[in-house]
């Protein structure tokens, strides 16, 4: 690492001629891979951006002046070079260094990120603030074309234009946001020559010139034109109706060439739009050859680009969707499938190759999505919008408004429900249980396994339904080995999975299998812990509810989100309002931003693995000596009747018990 290990931010950058910051690209890329391989994380779009990255320090006096990041997911080059470089290979591990810009972490991370189209806007106030105190600093906004067909976007740029602060935003154009992009705006930056009239003067054109002797000359000058023509008459129509001077496309590769554009614009007034071409990937061929699937990968073999060989493991909840999402379009064919550009991550991509038509991809544009899947149903299809629990934040207007208030059957299915691991706070699904909980008309389910699941979607593709139907499911694997057959679920309804007793635990979703485990180590302890199946966060099931309110003495809910305004507070205010006499006590995610690490560490950090729900109770009982008759020699065969097997980390795959393979006893 002849230069990278001498870089610590711009004053070192600005010490190297233009072959050496050449060579740094290329121990950069280097030093991005040999991470990723290590750590996993996103690999593509990091890989493009190093130039431009390079380019941003060398010319601008960070952190004076201010980098604002879009998503930042690529920013890892811009960690190497501004004094992490010794913690790179911490990237996203507990304890290490984030994913994504983060404030706390560095003085060069002015504003933090990890949803798109956030950063125009963010940068405008940093200019405004910059304005107000009189100050000379620069601001840069770096915002990817995926980003872009977000509409946040526009209305940044839209109130850029009218205030004329100065501002610098770089569209770094590389054709993919996770998927490859959709829409007219993708389309209208990178395929602008297949538009009709210029087809048609092209065509004219070149006929024309065949008349003349020297027509191979002539058409050639004509195809070096033609990218001019691109460039200077058609993306600055709609930039400059916008209020901002437009320039480009340049290549961002080019380091020479970005360096001298970059300091061309960066005096000028007002607002610039650069705009800048990228390959995803770029520097590294397994990279470039596939964008889609090093976006975000795990560790890898950084000579081949090949994952490591592993045993075979139950399939992930996004798989389950995903094949059943199939299931249910083959025989009901208002099933339409609707995600914003998040077709691989949400499993529907066999969906999307094999309905092409029933198949909406709208892009980084969850609000327009909701709008839309409410539109669908209002005609008579049955939508199932499928987005990360993170960015169902995105439209929660477009739920009230346009869904819950017209009471329409919109299905929202919501992946990554709970803490995700790695990609940490901004991508944490913990809010939606307590976000969607307090809205009517919206049934809220989760499943407490994989055939749960496909049973929750084939219910709500069969059957005649009115309102949200919300099925929120975690980043995981499913803890049961999956059956053949469609078990018929009885709507609304909770099961007990363990015989009645004073103590009860109502856990929700992923934390049922946690519940399980817990109630085996009290077990063990002579406590005696009923575990309920709570599949349906709203409505609940009064009967069961009923039944606690006469003969329980201590309530326990687990949930794998926030505790505030959630399940278990819900759960305390119904027993409240039955006047019950007995012990209530609610687990969940703290009322804190959890941090980043793999999810089996995240859960036991909150207390929400098996260990921490015993370890709760238990301590919950030393504390309440009029609960200590709560102790009667208890059943410990809890899990074998479930096909589960205790376990020592909630991230073990190998849950089944093979002389119960379905993993079902409902009772």
């Amino acid at each position: 690492m002849t230069h990278l290990s001498k870089i610590n931010g711009s004053e070192d950058l600005k010490k190297l001629s233009a072959e050496e910051l050449i060579e740094l690209a290329a121990e950069v890329r280097q030093e991005i891979v040999s991470a990723v391989s290590d750590t996993g994380g996103h690999l593509a779009s990091n890989l493009g951006a190093v130039e431009l990255t390079i380019a941003l320090h060398h010319v601008y006096n960070t952190p004076a002046d201010r980098l604002i990041w879009d998503v930042s997911h690529q920013t890892y080059a811009h960690k190497l070079l501004t004094g992490r470089r010794d913690r790179i290979n911490t990237l996203r591990q507990y304890g290490g260094l984030a994913g994504y810009c983060k404030r706390s972490e560095s003085a060069y991370d002015h504003f933090g990120a990890g949803h798109a189209s956030t950063s125009i806007s963010a940068a405008l106030g940093f200019a405004a603030a910059r304005d107000l105190k009189k100050e000379k600093n620069k601001v840069v906004a770096i915002i990817g074309d995926g980003a872009m067909t977000g509409g946040l976007a526009y209305e940044g740029m839209n109130n850029a234009g009218s205030l004329k602060s100065d501002l610098l935003v770089i569209l770094n154009d590389n054709t993919w946001s996770i998927s490859k992009n959709v829409g007219s705006m993708s389309k209208y930056l990178t395929s602008i020559l297949t538009d009709e009239k210029f087809v048609k003067l092209r065509n004219e054109v070149w006929e024309l010139t065949g008349r003349f002797k020297r027509r191979d000359k002539i058409r050639q000058t004509i195809a070096r034109l033609e990218n001019s023509v691109k460039s200077l008459l058609v993306p600055g129509m709609l930039f400059e109706k916008l209020g901002f001077k437009y320039f480009g496309p340049i290549d961002g590769h080019d380091l020479p060439l970005l360096i001298k554009t970059l300091k061309d614009v960066r005096n000028m007034s007002g607002p610039v739009l650069l705009h800048v071409g990228t390959v995803k990937g770029k520097g590294y061929e397994p990279a470039e050859n596939d964008a889609t699937k090093f976006h975000g990968v795990g560790k890898f073999d950084k000579v081949t680009g090949k994952s490591p060989v592993s045993k075979p493991a139950p399939p992930s909840y996004t798989e389950v969707f995903g094949n059943t999402m199939l299931e249910l379009a083959e025989k009901n064919d208002r099933v339409v499938a609707l995600t914003a550009a998040m077709s691989s991550g949400t499993g529907l991509d066999d969906f999307a190759e094999k309905y092409p038509a029933r198949f909406f991809d709208v892009g980084i544009a969850e609000g327009h999505a909701g709008t839309f899947a409410a539109a669908l149903a209002a005609e008579g299809c049955r939508p199932y919008l499928t987005v990360y629990s993170t960015f169902m934040q995105r439209a929660y207007d477009q739920v009230i408004h346009d869904m819950a208030i017209q009471n329409l059957p919109v299905v929202l299915c919501m992946d990554r429900g709970g803490l995700v691991g790695n990609d940490g706070p901004t991508h944490h699904g913990a809010f939606d249980l307590a976000y969607l909980s307090c809205v009517p008309n919206v049934t809220i389910a989760a499943p407490k396994d994989g055939n749960e699941l496909r049973s929750m979607m084939h219910h709500t593709a069969n059957h005649d339904m009115k309102g949200i139907i919300a099925i929120r499911y975690p980043r995981d694997a499913v803890p049961v080995e999956m059956t053949d057959e469609v078990e018929p679920i009885s709507w609304g309804t909770w099961e007990w999975l363990s015989e009645p007793g004073p103590l009860v635990i109502l856990a929700v979703g992923s934390m049922v299998h946690q519940a399980l485990q817990a109630a085996e180590a009290l077990a063990e302890k002579s406590i005696h812990a009923s575990v309920v199946n709570a599949r349906f966060v709203k409505p609940f099931d009064e009967v069961i509810l009923d039944r606690i309110l006469r003969h329980s003495r201590l309530v326990v809910t687990v949930e794998e989100g926030c505790i505030r305004g959630g399940f278990g507070q819900a759960i305390v205010a119904h027993l409240a309002e039955h006047n019950y006499d007995g012990q209530s006590l609610n687990l969940g995610i703290p009322d804190i931003f959890v941090v980043h690490g793999s999810r089996g560490q995240l859960l036991r950090e909150v207390g929400l693995d098996s260990d921490g729900i015993a370890m709760s109770i238990a301590r919950y009982l030393d504390g309440h000596p009029v609960l200590k008759d709560l102790r009667p020699a208890a059943d410990s065969g809890i899990l074998r009747r479930f096909g589960l097997r205790r376990t020592n980390s909630p991230r073990r795959k190998e849950t089944v018990d093979t002389e119960n393979p379905t993993g079902t006893d409902h009772k």
